[in-house]
């Protein structure tokens, strides 16, 4: 920050340049920054939930009919439908967009505060410089910064492994049931076997599995990362920035892969 803060004055007039960063801290400009950059990922991942339901929704119109057998503790239970099955995919989806909508709104606020969070280098101006900054970035202006509060920031990590854990539901279903033995859903691509030629490996479910374990797993880490020391932490402020940015990758992934997936599977009756 102290660099691009040097280059960035030394572009402008000697009567401007003092006022770049003037009042702030570093860290207004980096979570500032996250902020909008978590803004554009709500409408990344909420176009992508659409792709995955449209695509679960005409997997259901072609073989929502299908008779198949549930399976209850790994064991045949009754028979039911492809369409409670493909129920159980889609509408996990639904509740995940309605809890990520109100997650990424909580995240998307301005952090401009300076040293200590008091805006204290520009007096009585303060609110009127942070309400106008937020209004030109397009975040909410919280009555304070919130650089030590990251409860937003871990609740929006609990909803994104919340829905890459639906899709690692659907992902286990699908490779379960497209089992050689069980056959109830048929791959129409996969992996293939360098010592086995006649698999096809069911990659993209397996993907979805690993995918919700691998977000279930750093979540914890993203609670960790809410015990910041007063009011700053250099130490959970740095575990924050190695996790997040995979975590959103990671959910994007999985979204992109399951709509894949529910495009490329198709059912078949039960014995």
């Amino acid at each position: 920050m102290p660099e691009l803060v040097r280059q960035l004055r030394a572009g402008l007039a000697a009567d401007i340049a003092p006022f770049v960063h003037f009042g702030a801290t570093s860290q207004d400009a980096i979570d500032t920054g996250l902020a909008i950059r978590l803004a554009r990922l709500g409408g990344l991942l909420d176009s992508r939930i659409d792709a995955a339901v449209a695509a679960l929704d005409a997997l259901d119109a072609r073989d929502g009919a299908i008779s198949a057998i549930a399976h209850t503790r790994m064991q045949a239970a009754v028979p039911v439908t492809a369409s409670r099955k493909i129920a159980s995919w889609r509408d996990p989806l639904l509740r995940n967009r309605q809890r990520l909508a109100p997650a990424i709104s909580d995240v998307a606020v301005l952090h401009f505060g300076g040293a200590a969070g008091t805006l204290d280098r520009l007096g009585a101006s303060g609110p009127a410089v942070a309400a106008r900054m937020a209004s030109r970035l397009g975040l909410s202006c919280p009555a304070r910064p919130r650089h030590s509060e990251r409860d937003g920031i871990a609740a929006l990590a609990s909803a994104l492994s919340l829905l890459t854990g639906s899709l690692g539901k659907f992902g286990q279903d699908v490779a379960l049931l497209a089992q050689s033995e069980v056959g109830e859903v048929r791959l129409a691509a996969g992996g293939g076997s360098s010592a086995m030629p006649h698999k096809l490996n069911p990659v993209a479910a397996e993907i979805l599995v690993a995918l919700a374990r691998f977000n279930a797993t750093l979540v914890a880490g993203m609670h960790q990362s809410l015990v910041h020391e007063n009011e700053r932490s250099g130490a959970a402020w740095t575990l924050e920035w190695m996790l997040l940015p995979q975590m959103a990758v990671a959910t994007a992934a999985a979204l992109r892969t399951a709509t894949d997936l529910a495009r490329t599977i198709s059912f078949s009756a039960s014995a």
